[in-house]
């Protein structure tokens, strides 16, 4: 799949770092560095504009790494990136640690995945079909 995407920055586009990669990474497109203190969000903009086809969304989930060593996360995630959407992809990072943190342009702070979805129709109806769950909710199963 080809999908059309404007670059304002002077990062390279995202792309996937394995051949068994499902996620890009995201590059932040700055003009002087951010510091995250402890607990604090912020919104960083990467400098891409995308035209993703109908019936597709671009999921930004935060990587692995910045999460494990420096408590670096994104909010609302996954983030979604709908079809019809043309402005640039921002970030929303936030800062769990207890120190501060710099983000410097050309950083790699998230990861995009783009995928397939699907539109439904509500039919509205009194009864539901019996499973062997039923209404079972959170920690029914086991650990």
């Amino acid at each position: 799949m080809t999908i059309r995407i404007i670059n304002k920055s002077d990062n390279s586009l995202p792309k996937y770092e394995t051949e068994a990669s499902a996620g890009m990474d995201i590059r932040a497109n700055l003009l002087e560095t951010i510091v995250l203190k402890p607990m604090e969000r912020n919104l960083i903009p990467s400098g891409l504009f995308m035209e993703l086809p109908i019936g597709f969304e671009a999921q930004i989930r935060p990587r692995s790494g910045l999460a494990l060593k420096h408590g670096i996360s994104i909010l609302n995630s996954p983030g979604t990136i709908d079809a019809d959407y043309r402005g640039e992809i921002k970030i929303l990072l936030i800062n769990f640690s207890d120190v501060d943190f710099e983000i410097k342009h050309g950083d790699r702070i998230a990861q995009m995945i783009i995928a397939r979805h699907e539109q439904v129709n509500w039919e509205e109806v009194n009864v539901l079909a019996e499973t062997v769950r039923g209404a079972g909710g959170y920690g029914h199963t086991g650990l």
